[in-house]
């Protein structure tokens, strides 16, 4: 992709929407007992992927991951939606796919390190 966005960009994106989702994820558990709160989910794959293949070269600054409520879960007995056991599987998902992706961003910093010849 030679006028597309590069590796990093993707990775940078990924990252920022790991971030987003790590708050949201501790923001639902600090609300695990609150009444009337319903609890967040990040949107972000599926614009990523919107972005990827709209035609035209795509800006990955401007693909913003987007907090909502589903409002679909039912409420527990302290009122709010909050399932502790789905919260702490998603905070593993999402602490997963942040080490992947600072993996490959340092893989691909090694690789031009390598390329060049010295250590940066």
């Amino acid at each position: 992709m030679a006028n597309g966005p590069d590796i990093v960009s993707y990775l940078e994106a990924g990252l920022r929407a790991g971030g987003l989702r790590g708050k949201v994820i501790a923001d639902n558990l600090a609300n695990l007992n609150t009444s009337g709160f319903r609890r967040g989910e990040v949107r972000f794959e599926d614009l990523l992927a919107r972005a990827m293949g709209s035609e035209g070269s795509s800006d990955l600054a401007e693909v913003t991951p987007e907090v909502f409520r589903p409002q679909s879960t039912p409420i527990n007995d302290q009122g709010s939606d909050v399932n502790m056991d789905l919260e702490i599987g998603l905070m593993v998902k999402n602490s997963t796919k942040s080490a992947v992706l600072l993996r490959t961003l340092g893989k691909y910093y090694r690789q031009i390190e390598s390329a060049i010849g010295e250590k940066v």
